[in-house]
């Protein structure tokens, strides 16, 4: 598809010497003779890069650069300036212009400044495209903590490689989504995500799994079978509890991944691989290699990008929109009308450790939402670990007088807190027996402010 160039100069003989010039280039070239007509044009035909000289009747061309870039933004414009006009080509470059070319010019400079100007035009629709997916696929992700948007971003840089990634997290936190999402926006895109829980399979079902088998090969096979690096060729491979496998399996694999070959269980043609490796673990890798429970050569194949999915009670500020997206999907699973869940009933699940992560929340929610009568979920229809959270009391702290409100009452356990341990925020949560995030949610409530101390 050629690339559309924009003209405005009220010279024809400028025109016609850049069209001459810029057809042979092979572009695809509009032309007008003022800025009016350059405007309207760019409205309908939307070109790739724009040509304005500067000096034009109704519209000059820096009210028509004005205009344009009001409606594109990253729309790259070249302007054309008169010999001893730089003070005001510099001035235009300030509104937006991209570069200035002084009369009388070398047509080569053109040539060279107008691929400079697409390139960044490409790049510029590049970025846009992969953001866009990025903000489509991560919108699937719930979040608004800025540990999460900083992991994202760090998809985003790294999704357009091949390089192998290895995501670490707890169980629940949402792994397969990441490796999703890595893929989605991957230049691999089009082929396939084959995926595999390595944990669940025993070593020989899980070697036949991965490079498949050729008929005959052991009892059972009555025919060939492709395995799943065969399956990934294009596309991106993940193995999901990579720290579960075998030594012997560990070996196989890293042949693999070195290689970029495999063969089948008991074949010996020798298949040429071309796919992304993304693996996934809740184990410790570097501590297993420590231990010599997992090779260190495979741990370093595995690592090249290590993501960090951070588990949820590190992201307590993103419960409140997880717990409203679960209410509002299991509400309409079940045909009910959308539920809330009443103050008391978060705070509770704002102060429990997650163990079981996003999963567990999931989990819970969807109970709630089965056990529940009416519109909102109460507290007492918690689970009893959840139900009975509660602050490790200071022996101290003196019982306040009758009629006191129970968030005074926490306020004044959170600044003696603060206040025994140097306003030290770390040490006053494990103090009060709850999370660090869980802390600054408190001291956000009752309005605490400690950088005054």
């Amino acid at each position: 598809m050629k690339n559309k160039i924009l003209i405005a100069d009220d010279e024809p003989n400028m025109i016609w010497a850049l069209k001459r010039a810029l057809n042979k280039e092979g572009y695809e070239v509009m032309s007008v003779e003022n800025g009016e007509e350059a405007i309207e044009i760019f409205k309908k035909q939307e070109p790739d890069l724009v040509i304005l000289d500067l000096k034009m009747p109704k519209i000059d061309g820096m009210d028509a650069l004005r205009m344009i870039k009001e409606i594109s933004p990253k729309m790259p414009v070249i302007m054309i300036t008169a010999h001893g006009s730089t003070k005001v080509a510099v001035e235009a470059m300030k509104v937006g212009a991209l570069d200035y070319i002084s009369k009388p010019f070398d047509i080569e400079e053109l040539r060279m400044i107008i691929r400079k100007a697409l390139e960044y035009k490409n790049l510029n629709d590049e970025v846009k495209y992969l953001r866009g997916k990025l903000k489509e696929e991560s919108s699937k992700i719930i979040y608004q903590s800025k540990i999460m948007d900083d992991l994202l971003k760090m998809v985003y840089k790294v999704a357009p490689t091949d390089a192998t990634v290895l995501i670490l997290a707890e169980s629940g936190t949402g792994k397969e989504l990441i490796a999703n999402a890595i893929h989605e926006f991957s230049n691999r895109e089009k082929g396939p995500l084959v995926k595999i829980n390595c944990g669940a399979l025993p070593e020989n079902l899980l070697e036949s799994e991965l490079f498949g088998y050729e008929k005959g090969a052991f009892t059972g096979a009555i025919s060939r079978k492709k395995g799943k690096f065969e399956l990934a060729q294009g596309g991106t491979i993940f193995l999901d509890e990579i720290g579960e496998i075998s030594e012997a399996m560990q070996i196989k694999l890293l042949r693999v991944l070195q290689e970029k070959e495999l063969q089948r269980v008991g074949g010996e043609e020798t298949i040429k691989g071309d796919f992304r490796v993304i693996a996934a673990t809740h184990r410790n890798l570097r501590e297993m290699v420590d231990n010599e429970e997992f090779r260190e050569d495979l741990y370093y194949r595995l690592n090249v990008i290590p993501i960090h999915i951070p588990a949820l009670r590190e992201r307590k500020e993103d419960i409140p929109l997880l717990v409203d997206y679960f209410i509002e999907k299991y509400s309409e699973q079940m045909g009910k009308s959308k539920m809330n869940i009443n103050k008391s009933a978060l705070e509770r699940m704002m102060n429990y450790e997650w163990k079981g992560n996003i999963r567990e929340l999931q989990n819970i929610i969807e109970r709630c939402v089965i056990l529940s009568y009416g519109h909102e979920i109460t507290e007492d229809i918690l689970p009893n670990d959840i139900r009975s959270i509660s602050y490790v009391v200071d022996p101290n702290f003196v019982l306040p007088e009758e009629g006191v409100l129970l968030e005074e009452v926490e306020k004044k356990l959170i600044i003696q807190a603060l206040e025994r341990t140097g306003f030290n925020q770390t040490k006053s949560a494990k103090l009060l027996g709850i999370t660090r995030h869980t802390l600054i949610y408190r001291l956000e409530k009752h309005n605490i402010d400690i950088k005054q101390n």
